[in-house]
């Protein structure tokens, strides 16, 4: 033992370094400022809104998973959404149809992604399976159904005004009927709910667009002065041959008998004259129509009459814009539906002869009902003078009205009186003309 060391009382020599750390500490007691109720309080409200954020992502997560998941359409369904639904109707109406099972999740996610003021109504397809996440889409989007309304060429304003208040996909009352001639006939594509009013503008719109464009490139010689007289010349040209390779030569006939100042001598302009804007008559032309005056009978009138007798469409519009170059003055159905033509009206009475013959082969037909598109038209015999029944345009049927019958000499002179007359003008008598 080394001399100096220090000892315990027992002769154990004391650590130094032990001796001089000292007793060990004890903890100090808890702060009065920690004890303090707005602190523990303070606390609290940490923890909870601790607890709070986790739950809430974790609740967002789980949102954004269903949000995007399968939905439970079995199948494709189409769902129309009306204008003015609100997004809570909105997201109800999804459910009832089908379409998602949490209408309040729906609505949660449209606020979060801030899409509640970029819904619209519309009439929608959702797929099979479709999540919530791609109605949402597809609902902002508005690529709503596209329905397609057809008005066929040809038809009277009043019969396309007919049409569109028979379409259940559009809405709302026409306010006022539009002038004959002035609406394309044309394949219009539409969402449901698109209100007449607002289509008949867009068929006004495509007219007066058509009809400008075209008349602006037309032939400088036509016999028309105007743009009314012009769509009335194409709607003539629309009623008489459903055939769209004839158009432009049928023009050219028309053409070239008002250069001749003949007389147009159209079945149609008869039909118009009778019924206006109804279209059909429900019944053949006679001959006392034929001979009833009236504004629009161009047996009975000389030129073009004051207006249209229906709505032609681009191709008739194009024919009469630049007709065929023909010395052509008549033409009649050639019995296969379209029609042979003639320049002089010997040739046309051969034709006229070839269509009898084509009409005894047939047998009679039964007469059919007025149909929206014209088909073709022939015109009546001169020589015959019994009752005969043959096509006219739109499939309807015409019926000669039998005449007395005079001596044979009277009716000999008489035949060759007007023979003579028609050799002399180069002009049939009314009926023998395809109309």
């Amino acid at each position: 033992m080394a001399d100096g060391e220090d000892r315990s009382h027992d002769g154990r020599p004391i650590n130094p370094r032990v001796s001089r750390q000292g007793p060990e500490r004890v903890p100090a007691p808890p702060s009065k400022r920690a004890r303090h109720p707005i602190v523990i309080v303070g606390n609290a409200i940490f923890t909870i809104l601790l607890l709070l954020a986790v739950a809430a992502g974790g609740g967002i997560l789980y949102g954004s998973q269903k949000f995007s998941e399968t939905g439970p359409l079995d199948r494709e369904r189409a769902v129309n959404i009306p204008p003015r639904t609100g997004i809570r109707d909105m997201a109800e109406l999804l459910r009832r149809e089908g379409v998602i099972e949490n209408p309040t999740l729906f609505l949660v996610g449209a606020t979060i992604l801030g899409a509640t003021d970029k819904m619209k109504a519309g009439e929608y397809v959702f797929q099979k399976g479709a999540s919530m996440e791609s109605v949402l889409e597809t609902i902002i989007e508005g690529k709503s159904i596209q329905h397609s309304v057809t008005i066929a060429e040809g038809l009277t304003t009043q019969q396309i005004i007919q049409r569109l208040n028979e379409a259940d996909v559009l809405s709302g009352p026409i306010q006022k009927i539009p002038p004959e001639g002035s609406l394309l006939p044309e394949t219009y594509r539409v969402t449901r709910g698109t209100t007449r009013e607002q289509l008949i503008q867009r068929m006004s719109a495509a007219h007066k667009r058509l009809v400008d464009e075209i008349w602006a490139r037309r032939s400088q010689d036509l016999p028309v002065k105007d743009i009314n007289e012009f769509i009335t010349l194409a709607s003539i040209v629309e009623k008489e041959t459903a055939i769209a390779s004839e158009r432009t030569r049928v023009a050219g006939v028309f053409v070239n008998r008002l250069n001749k100042r003949m007389r147009l001598q159209s079945d149609p302009t008869i039909i118009y004259g009778i019924v206006g804007g109804r279209g059909t008559l429900g019944r053949g032309i006679t001959r006392a129509d034929i001979d009833q005056p009236t504004p629009y009978n161009t047996y009975t009138i000389a030129g073009l009459p004051p207006g249209p007798i229906a709505n032609p469409g681009r191709a008739s519009l194009e024919a009469v814009a630049n007709p065929s170059r023909t010395n052509d003055l008549y033409f009649v159905a050639d019995g296969t539906g379209g029609h042979v033509f003639a320049e002089t009206y010997e040739q046309h009475l051969k034709n006229v002869a070839r269509w009898r013959d084509i009409e005894k082969q047939r047998g009679p037909q039964p007469q059919s009902q007025p149909i929206a598109a014209p088909q073709t038209q022939t015109p009546a015999s001169p020589q015959q003078k019994q009752k005969q029944d043959f096509p006219t345009f739109a499939g309807e049927k015409r019926k000669e009205e039998p005449k007395k019958e005079e001596p044979k000499k009277k009716a000999t002179e008489k035949k060759k009186n007007e023979k003579k007359k028609a050799e002399k003008s180069g002009e049939p008598k009314q009926g023998e003309q395809k109309q």
